[in-house]
């Protein structure tokens, strides 16, 4: 079974051409699909499409935010009720072409954990098209996970991806990412992306803002989630060591000062007791956050693993061994 998770927000009229491509697909190469309809506070008739398309085709399903939660939300919603092994999302706006569908799926046949979309050619004005190429270059220097395009949103995954993997805030375009932190393979392919035929884009200039900053929550999680004094800390003794030879100069300054040229400017009028007083506070801030956020790491980080297991190998023969154990035991 293979799931398809479409959050929305006022795409009324795309929604049925939507459905009716998808079902093409489905019917063409025989697919079992669960068809996930979010509907993330639209204000529209999106809401109505939904459930007469649910009604028609009992293959579809259809979730209602009470206002509108952002699109990682949507998508968490969609994947927790999600029925496949694997998962697919699209966007419903109709630039997606679902005809993509079974080349995504034999991406994952040759072993990939999850595969992103690439929008080769994109149909997009210009000012949106350059912002994210920067963007994306950025998130592939920042992170090691190169891809062309972390923000397309038509992905495929397994299922299990999503037991390890946790969205929150808008941290739904680097899933691809925080897998590969956890050892998950991310491959890539290129798709074709189409007009948008109805209505207007829901994201701004605000977006670049937030993913920037997003971008550095995950190179922080990614890289430091697991030890944020390694992080705070190498920064903190910088601080601390620049700030230690800015003193260690100027305590050598009035000494040359008090004993052989008076006429040198008094020391507290010298920027250098500014700066190494601020880098040594600053150092010593760092230093304490860091290990407030190792007791934070410690006890937030209890009942979860570190590391993500592939397969296991033996298991017949452990449980074999340890019924004999228990048997002796008993017989004893």
């Amino acid at each position: 079974m293979v799931s398809i998770v479409i959050p929305l927000f006022n795409e009324e009229e795309s929604l049925g051409q939507l459905h009716d491509e998808i079902d093409a697909v489905s019917r063409e190469h025989g697919y079992e699909l669960d068809v996930i309809f979010v509907d993330d506070g639209s204000t529209d008739g999106s809401w109505r499409v939904v459930q007469r398309i649910a009604e028609k085709d009992g293959r579809v399903r259809g979730l209602r935010f009470r206002r509108n939660f952002g699109k990682a939300a949507a998508l968490s919603a969609g994947f927790d009720a999600a029925r496949g092994d694997r998962i697919m999302t699209l966007d419903a706006d109709l630039q997606d072409d679902p005809r993509e569908i079974p080349r995504f799926l034999a991406e994952m046949d040759k072993g990939v954990d999850v595969v992103s979309g690439w929008k080769e050619v994109r149909h997009d004005p210009f000012h949106k098209v350059w912002p994210s190429r920067v963007f994306n270059w950025m998130v592939s220097r920042l992170t090691g996970v190169r891809l062309h395009d972390h923000n397309c949103g038509m992905k495929c995954y397994k299922r299990e991806i999503f037991s390890e993997v946790q969205l929150y805030g808008e941290l739904h375009r680097f899933v691809p990412v925080l897998a590969a932190a956890r050892g998950w393979k991310v491959g890539e392919i290129a798709i074709q992306h189409r007009p948008r035929p109805f209505g207007s884009s829901k994201y701004g200039m605000r977006r670049f803002v937030k993913g920037f900053l997003d971008l550095l929550t995950v190179f922080f999680l990614t890289g430091y989630g697991q030890r944020p004094l390694h992080l705070l800390g190498t920064v903190g003794l910088i601080c601390f060591l620049l700030g230690g030879l800015g003193m260690v100069y100027l305590a050598g300054y009035w000494i040359v000062r008090q004993t052989m040229m008076p006429e040198l400017e008094p020391l507290h009028q010298r920027p250098a007791v500014i700066y190494s007083a601020a880098a040594l506070l600053l150092g010593g801030q760092l230093m304490s956050i860091g290990f407030v956020a190792e007791l934070m790491t410690a006890h937030y980080r209890r009942g979860t693993t570190p590391y993500s297991v592939a397969e296991t190998a033996g298991e017949r023969e452990a449980e074999r061994q340890a019924g004999n154990i228990r048997s002796l035991r008993e017989t004893a």
